[in-house]
């Protein structure tokens, strides 16, 4: 782990231990004497905590928590973490073909009805960070498109009306193929992080299934103690 990465684990330990008083961080000299780096270092660190909306800088005041860090469970990874201006997608193809069995049982669709397929890449500052392929219903978006998808999904699944309830994710490794390894500008069979989601509709519909890949990842969970599961890990 690098220095960065180090600071940026640390303080975010610290601000769920609530080491700082009043909710506000040290100024960036004194993080700089504390962790002994240069403030560049402790710039970057400071960047990134702002980045996933844990800490924000109040001009002339100093660096502050953000008073809803601790309301939820937190995870960023390498893409969640980046500002979305920096990010873009590029569609490779967008397909409506009836569902399968599998699908069906996914999505809980009858058996006449369609499903959109595509894969697109998500371009970070101008280097291609991941492999999408996706899955979602007809019924919920029948006028998706190339240009939708160049966008958020989610928000256009807001805009659509529909209320987004939770995210199902699962992690697996695995190895890329030739043509991941083509689009992802690496070799064959290199090392990689297989990603995938079924994101759900607050009436508990699954409106996505998604598979990811994706190289140099990383990820970082920080969530509450569930002493009841526990418990019950413990009594089975």
């Amino acid at each position: 782990m690098n220095k960065r990465e180090f600071i940026v684990q640390d303080l975010l330990s610290k601000i769920y231990q609530q080491d700082f008083k009043d909710e506000k961080l040290p100024n960036q000299r004194e993080l700089a004497e504390r962790y002994q780096v240069s403030r560049y270092t402790i710039q970057e660190a400071i960047k990134r905590l702002e980045e996933i909306g844990i800490i924000k800088t109040v001009q002339g005041s100093g660096m502050y928590v953000q008073n809803h860090y601790q309301t939820s469970p937190l995870v960023f990874n390498t893409l969640t973490r980046t500002p979305y201006e920096r990010i873009a997608s590029r569609v490779l193809y967008l397909d409506k073909r009836k569902a399968t069995p599998e699908e069906k049982q996914i999505f809980q669709l009858s058996e006449s009805e369609d499903i959109w397929t595509f894969e697109r890449v998500r371009i970070v500052d101008f280097k291609i960070e991941q492999i999408e392929k996706s899955k979602l219903p007809v019924s919920l978006f029948p006028d998706l498109s190339k240009k939708i998808l160049e966008g958020s999904i989610q928000d256009y699944v807001q805009s659509c009306g529909y209320e987004i309830s939770h995210f199902i994710t699962s992690y697996s490794p695995a190895l890329l193929t030739k043509s991941q390894s083509e689009l992802l500008m690496a070799r064959k069979n290199t090392p990689a992080m297989k990603i995938e989601n079924r994101c759900l509709l607050k009436d508990g519909r699954v409106y996505e299934y998604s598979e990811l890949i994706a190289i140099d990842y990383a990820c970082t969970y920080v969530t509450p103690f569930n002493k009841e599961s526990h418990q019950s890990r413990k009594n089975t």
